[in-house]
């Protein structure tokens, strides 16, 4: 039996018609002018953001001429933003190719687990303040987390190694500043030895006793790292 694959025809995507775009095309400029009549402005950043948006499918911000090479049928696809804010349809297309890569490429058929940690409300503000202490706060995560896996499979960190895919979302369903991480961690360690080559460990989920261990050995890895870094930059603050 012989199947044949239906072409999905090109729909333009047209930003203009949804409710989000509608709202920050009437509201977005007198926001900004009465930010800017108090002394105010918003980050540079954020204002790309909404700029690149509002440019987002429009055919007069620039477009692609596709030409069918058969019946030489002519399309004009609209330059997209590829932000990463708030742009639905951009912000669907890179979690489609994220996903994508995480499956075919990078964690394959190993069992994964996900971790989710949050901070407390201090350490939020305080890291958004100085956003450079980020990636080490992660990282003493990503040991603390690392190494109970490892050992958990019976093995040292010079033995065997885990894998993990971290991001880092900072604000909560209400859009609140709530910086926070989502793990993928492998659910075991992978060793190699000179005869089999690699191999992978599976461990038990963690039990709960497990959870409050990692979670009392991450705060204080934190705030041993917060308490020197106050010691060695007099700028940070205390």
């Amino acid at each position: 039996m012989l199947a044949t694959q239906q072409s999905v025809p090109y729909k333009r995507h047209r930003p203009e018609k949804t409710l989000l775009y509608q709202l920050v095309e009437r509201y977005y400029p007198e926001f900004t002018a009465n930010l800017a009549e108090q002394g105010k402005y918003l980050p540079k950043y954020v204002e790309r953001e909404f700029d690149e948006f509002l440019r987002c499918g429009w055919l007069e911000h620039g477009f692609l001429r596709v030409v069918c090479g058969d019946c030489k049928h002519e399309k004009l696809v609209a330059f997209s933003c590829k932000m990463r804010g708030f742009c639905p349809s951009c912000g669907a297309r890179r979690m489609a190719e994220s996903a994508a890569l995480l499956v075919d490429d990078v964690l394959q058929a190993y069992p994964v687990r996900q971790w989710v940690l949050s901070l407390p409300i201090p350490l939020r503000l305080l890291l958004a303040t100085y956003p450079s202490e980020l990636s080490k706060v992660m990282q003493i995560i990503h040991r603390a987390i690392s190494t109970h896996i490892v050992n958990k499979a019976g093995f040292t960190n010079k033995q065997a190694k885990t894998g993990a895919v971290t991001l880092i979302q900072r604000f909560g369903s209400a859009l609140n500043l709530n910086i926070h991480f989502h793990m993928l961690f492998l659910e075991g360690a992978i060793s190699e030895n000179p005869w089999d080559g690699s191999a992978f460990t599976r461990i038990k989920a963690p039990s709960h006793d497990d959870m409050v261990e990692l979670a009392h050995t991450i705060s204080q890895r934190i705030a041993r790292y917060l308490d020197r870094l106050m010691e060695w930059s007099p700028p940070f603050p205390n």
